[in-house]
């Protein structure tokens, strides 16, 4: 697949490491999060994250787990302040959209021109198999989670909740991140909106309700 940037937030050519990042803002993080962790009963940082993503309510949750095999419990609920597009899948490079699914983060970029960044491996299998089948060959790339609070395609999060999720995957390793971007949290018996939707979209949405399952919806 022929991919296109989308989103603006690359790797840079600043010189700062992911762990001078981490002896920058670890502490000032570690001050936000601990409180919430030890209320919960939580060791910090945790072993594993996921980040559960509502376009409708433009809203992120974070939901850890300290061992393997733990279940997972809620944390934190931080407010999207940056996006774009609507309801649906990502389609193409340019259609402005949020990708949908379930997706990996495939590196951290501590110089980002939007604060901080985790970066997604959108196109991921399942995008690819369903353009492959569409006959679609731009998918776009180049998404992420970053600070700041504009963004075309990828979710804007502030600088502090930048800072506390960089950190917190710092702390676990990307290939113990996982992110979940969905419509609407299904959790809560809800329905997509309607709109035009390729014909395979209930197939992806039948995968992010059996992912989501797997979470305690927010207290």
């Amino acid at each position: 697949m022929r991919a296109s940037v989308n989103c603006l937030p690359l790797p840079g050519t600043g010189r700062d490491t992911i762990d001078e990042r981490v002896a920058q803002y670890g502490a000032v993080v570690a001050a936000r999060l601990r409180p919430l962790f030890e209320q919960r009963a939580l060791v910090y940082p945790p072993a594993e994250i996921a980040l559960l993503a509502f376009k409708d309510t433009r809203e992120l949750q974070l939901h850890v787990r300290c061992a393997a095999g733990d279940a997972w419990t809620f944390v934190k609920t931080y407010p999207v302040y940056g996006t774009s597009g609507g309801a649906g899948p990502k389609l193409t490079a340019g259609d402005h959209q949020v990708p949908e699914g379930v997706y990996a983060v495939e590196y951290l970029n501590p110089n980002s021109r939007f604060h901080l960044s985790l970066k997604l491996d959108y196109p991921n299998a399942f995008d690819c198999r369903m353009a492959i089948a569409d006959r679609r060959y731009d998918l776009g790339a180049d998404i992420m989670i970053h600070g700041g609070s504009w963004s075309i395609g990828c979710l804007a999060m502030g600088d502090a909740a930048a800072e506390d999720l960089f950190i917190l995957a710092a702390h676990v390793g990307v290939e113990h991140v996982r992110v979940l971007i969905s419509p609407t949290d299904f959790r809560e018996g809800r329905d997509a909106p309607q709109t035009a939707y390729p014909s395979w979209t209930p197939v992806l949405y039948a995968r992010l309700r059996a992912a989501l399952a797997q979470y305690s919806r927010a207290a």
